[in-house]
């Protein structure tokens, strides 16, 4: 029997808001998808279009996650591990190998390599990056409406002008991660 390899790949470390998301993604050898790559390399109608294809064409994708009180609790570092870790638990056929786009591997059950931008050279970590940019776009989309005024839907969370005017006028919201040094500093010279 070949290889069955999952790339993992996560997306959402550096934002000051929302959960960090993992993907984990089994490709078909037979069925090939072109235009993989990191997923900020691509516009996001295309990470959209590579999304549905993906799903459609891999062996078996995942999502895991880690939630703000997890990031807040944990650390950004062990919180990413736990989510790439639950992604690689959620698929429906076990790999034999799995492909970790960083420098260090979550704990797994099956042998793993960590490969240092390998979302550029390996194709399945390129679809993990995709599928997982595209989940947490989208969750940031509904977070600014149901929290308005952050502009959650542009930024997705990261630390731009913009966010970090608005955390100054209305403060931080539930999503908004307490640990973070640039929320902490806002917090504490409202306070």
């Amino acid at each position: 029997m070949s290889q069955l390899i999952a790339g993992v790949d996560e997306v959402g470390r550096g934002p000051l808001a929302g959960a960090v998301v993992a993907a984990a993604v089994i490709l078909d050898p037979n069925n090939p998808i072109e235009g993989l790559t990191d997923s900020k390399k691509l516009t996001e109608k295309r990470r959209e279009a590579l999304t549905i294809e993906i799903k459609e064409k891999a062996i078996a994708w995942s999502y895991g996650r880690a939630e703000v009180e997890e990031i807040d609790e944990l650390n950004i570092l062990w919180a990413s591990m736990l989510a790439m870790k639950r992604a690689v638990e959620g698929l429906s056929v076990t790999p034999t190998f799995v492909k970790i786009d960083g420098n260090r591997c979550p704990d797994l059950e099956m042998p793993s390599e960590a490969i240092v931008k390998g979302d550029l050279t390996e194709a399945e970590i390129s679809a993990a990056s995709i599928i997982a940019k595209v989940c947490r776009d989208h969750e940031m989309v509904e977070m600014d409406a149901k929290y308005p005024g952050y502009g959650f839907a542009k930024h997705k969370g990261y630390p731009t002008k913009q966010h970090r005017e608005a955390l100054i006028e209305q403060g931080a919201c539930p999503i908004h991660r307490l640990s973070f040094k640039p929320v902490q500093n806002i917090i504490r010279n409202m306070g």
